[in-house]
Parts: structure tokens; C-alpha cells; sequence
């Protein structure tokens, strides 16, 4: 169980049946705004809240708008500092009040949940040392023991995230589309363990979750199956996203049940648990909760935007397991996408790129913002 509540509110009981079914409901968002107004603190106590995750475009989204870091902008002004220096001292500010929030939750859960993630810098998201140098970085910004590092899963990121977790130093690999990507993913993680146990590291404190993208999948191969319009492929619609994901999760119990994995358990290794990521659903003619519902299994996370996690608390389905015995059916809607003439491989690499490219313009829009606010509040030391 990821949490204990009391006489939980009604709206919360499908959130509860969630967390007792053993996934861990992370938030996929934060601001000073919420952490300030206790906003945070009321989700993680009425709506079963254990993590939150964040990302370029939240940070930009909630920095962009000025609410409650007025007086920190001022400050830095006068310090004349950069722009790149402002914003990770913004951004791993409200990462660290977010922590202290969930430390309590951190302690009762031996540090599996009660986690915070702040992504390296997604201009980095191709150059493996400073991607690295930039994990180490952020590790000492935040310095707290719930905090974990965000990587991207491309292949620049791969030899990054065995280095980092080879420091010891927990990740939250991000931006997970396709099967062989996930498995090389689970393969880093493995290695890095494998470095912090020769380096004699507690491999107990060492905690890491695999970010698998969701409903880009569905929104970019219904797109494809749109456009050729038979009954065939319109019958497909709304089917690849889980398959993908439950085809990750039959993966996932593959490699943490081998030999090489039965190692490093002996030795306090945690698994490196599933994270489904990008929950909140695309096409508004599919139920708001398909994407929990649907991908209910143990060990796993669920990082939802409020919306999402709002809509699970009222409507929610949580009837068990809905992953595990399904990987037939799943195999079958991908080989019958594949069919029909549109190519996996080449789906999974579009969606990467284009979200690599995505948290890079919002990287760049909150470094503009930060600029002019920086630039409004300069004062004249002479």
C-alpha cells in the first residue's frame, strides 16, 4: 500500500482502491502557488497524492505566469545573475519545498514514493557528459534525498542514466515510447546498480522509476488510422497506447525476474518501477480515466495532471488488475496496426523527437519570460 489515509473522503475512494491495487499516484504538476497555499500538502492528504513529477513545460507554464516568485525575481535582478542561473534557482526551490512537503512520505514508504522530480536541462537532451555533470548538478541544488533526477531516454541519455545511478543518485528516466527503448532503458539502469555495488554504495538508497509516454502513442497512430478510414483500421482506434504499455509492463516483469537482477536484489537493489506518464487523455470522445483504468498493475506509478487525477477521484473504474494476462491481445493490436502499413518504429522515433524537441522550446519561452521579468526588475547599482 502507498499510503495511509482515514475515513477518506467519498470522491477519493477510487483513488484508494488505486493505491491498494500497488500503483503510487504521483502529480504531474507543480507551482509555488500550490506548494504555498497548502494546496500540495491537501492533495497528498484527501487524494492519495505519494510523488510528483515535473518537466519544462510545467515549470514554463507555472513561472511563465509570475504568481508568487515576484519577490525572488527581484532579488536575482539585483544580483544580476544569468537567466540559466535564475531559473534553476526558481525551479529548485519549489522542487525542494515540494520534498520537505512529502518527506513524511518518503520516511513511511523507505523512500519508494514521497518523491519529487526535476528534469537536466533538455538542451542536453544528445550530450551524455552534461547531461551527467547536470544530474550531479541538480542532485547538490536540491539536496534533498527525495528528490529524483529526470533523464531523457534517448540514446545519449542511456550511458548518462548508468553513470548517474552509478553515483547513486535516484532517476526518473523520461520520455519513454518504445519497447526495445524501454528495455535498453531497464539495461542502464541495471548497469548503473551494478557500478554503485562495486563501489561499495548502499544500493538500498538507490530508487528509480522508467517514465512510458501513454496517450501520445494513441493521438499519433489514431491520427494514421484516421486517415485511412476503413472500418478496419478505425476499429484499431484508442487500442495502441495500452498495448504498448502492458507489452512494457510483461517487459518489465521479464527483466526483474532474471538472474542478473536476482544479483542485485540480494544485494538491497530496488526494482525500477513502470511509470506511466502522459495519462491525461488526448481525444475527448475517450472516457477522461482511460489511461488509469486501464493500466492498473502492482509496482507500478501513475503520474496524473489534476485533471486526471480529479476525474479518476469521481468516475473512476479501479476493478484490479488491468495489465497482467493481456499481453496476447496486446501483441495482436500492434501487429495488427503494423498491418495495416503503419510502421512502429518509426511512430516511437517520430513521438520521441518531437517530445525532446517539445521541452526544449518550453525551456526556451521560460528563459524569455525569465529574461524580460529579470530585465523589468534590474536596478541601476551605479
Amino acid at each position: 500500500m502507498n499510503t495511509v489515509t482515514t475515513e477518506a473522503p467519498a470522491t477519493a475512494e477510487a483513488l484508494q482502491r488505486l493505491s491498494d491495487a500497488g500503483v503510487s499516484i504521483w502529480l504531474d504538476d507543480l507551482s509555488r502557488k500550490r506548494i504555498s497555499t497548502g494546496n500540495l500538502a491537501e492533495l497528498i492528504a484527501t487524494k492519495n497524492v505519494v510523488g510528483v513529477t515535473t518537466n519544462p513545460s510545467i515549470f514554463q507554464a507555472a513561472i511563465g505566469s509570475g504568481e508568487g516568485y515576484e519577490e525572488q525575481l527581484a532579488d536575482l535582478a539585483v544580483r544580476g545573475v544569468t537567466v540559466d542561473e535564475a531559473v534553476r534557482m526558481m525551479t529548485t526551490a519549489d522542487v525542494r519545498d515540494a520534498a520537505d512537503i512529502l518527506r513524511p512520505v518518503y520516511d513511511a514508504t523507505a523512500g519508494r514514493d514521497g518523491r519529487v522530480s526535476i528534469e537536466v536541462d533538455p538542451r542536453l537532451a544528445h550530450d551524455t557528459p552534461a547531461t551527467i555533470a547536470e544530474a550531479k548538478q541538480l542532485a547538490w541544488l536540491v539536496d534533498r534525498p527525495n528528490v529524483m533526477i529526470k533523464i531523457p531516454a534517448t540514446k545519449a541519455g542511456l550511458p548518462a542514466i548508468t553513470e548517474v545511478i552509478g553515483l547513486g543518485i535516484s532517476v526518473n528516466v523520461t520520455l519513454i515510447f518504445s519497447l526495445e527503448r524501454y528495455r535498453e532503458v531497464m539495461d542502464a539502469y541495471l548497469a548503473g546498480l551494478e557500478k554503485a555495488r562495486a563501489k561499495g554504495l548502499d544500493l538500498s538508497t538507490i530508487h528509480s522509476v522508467a517514465s512510458f509516454f501513454v496517450s501520445r502513442v494513441d493521438s499519433e497512430i489514431d491520427k494514421r488510422l484516421t486517415v485511412l478510414g476503413t472500418d478496419e483500421a478505425l476499429a484499431l482506434k484508442g487500442r495502441a497506447a495500452l498495448a504498448n504499455a502492458r507489452l512494457a509492463y510483461e517487459a518489465y516483469e521479464e527483466v526483474f525476474s532474471s538472474d542478473r537482477w536476482q544479483a542485485l536484489q540480494t544485494a538491497g537493489a530496488n526494482k525500477q518501477r513502470p511509470l506511466w506518464a502522459s495519462t491525461g487523455v488526448k481525444d475527448p470522445a475517450y472516457k477522461d480515466t482511460l489511461y488509469v483504468d486501464e493500466l492498473v498493475a502492482p509496482g507500478t506509478v501513475n503520474t496524473m495532471p489534476e485533471g486526471t487525477l480529479d476525474a479518476t477521484a469521481a468516475r473512476g473504474e479501479i476493478t484490479g488488475d488491468t495489465v497482467t494476462g493481456r499481453y496476447a491481445q496486446a501483441r495482436a493490436d500492434l501487429a495488427a496496426v503494423e498491418k495495416l502499413g503503419i510502421s512502429y518504429d518509426e511512430v516511437v522515433q517520430k513521438l520521441e523527437d518531437e517530445a525532446v524537441a517539445k521541452f526544449q522550446v518550453a525551456w526556451q519561452d521560460l528563459l524569455g519570460a525569465v529574461s524580460k521579468s529579470l530585465d523589468s526588475k534590474g536596478v541601476d547599482a551605479s
